[in-house]
């Protein structure tokens, strides 16, 4: 896919206070620390937390590794993401198949998988952690700085390929 400025990328989780924030905050310290211009945001297939912050779980583990997610607050995948966005970024295998029914015919972005960017990991999901414990939360955290490192990787290659 042809991309113009800045790649535009939105995560994808069920609720948008568990794993999609915290994906969000990773990508965003990550493309900043590799200068890389992007536009990351975050979101829920459902809409149970629409306005709420991130799990306060979520928040703090955030914060232990230095990105603060803390004044995020949830949103609906709409319509227009499909179309304003390079890329919608499942978390989960289930996230995945739900966008794909989501996706309006005119729809240009790639759906994706996170940890297909990690090796080894393709079609492994992150695993939801809201309905345990904090070393719940920790697990998903590695696994998304696993997959990000990956898509990391791509969007750098894409870059230095675009400009040279």
């Amino acid at each position: 896919m042809q991309q113009s400025g800045p790649a535009r990328i939105l995560f994808v989780c069920l609720g948008n206070i568990c794993r999609s924030p915290l994906a969000e905050g990773v990508m965003r310290a990550a493309a900043a620390g590799a200068g890389i211009p992007a536009e990351i945001d975050s979101a829920g297939t459902g809409d149970w937390h629409v306005g709420k912050a991130p799990d306060p779980r979520a928040i703090a583990i955030a914060a232990r590794h230095g990105i603060d997610i803390a004044g995020l607050r949830a949103r609906q995948v709409r319509p227009d993401d499909f179309s304003h966005y390079h890329r919608l970024i499942a978390l989960d295998a289930s996230v995945l198949r739900n966008l794909r029914q989501m996706a309006p015919a005119e729809g240009s972005a790639r759906l994706e998988l996170l940890l297909d960017h990690a090796p080894d990991r393709r079609g492994d999901d992150v695993a939801d952690p809201y309905f345990g414990d904090d070393a719940g939360f920790e697990t998903a955290l590695a696994d998304i700085r696993l997959g990000i490192d990956g898509l990391l990787r791509a969007l750098t290659k894409a870059q230095d390929q675009a400009s040279g």
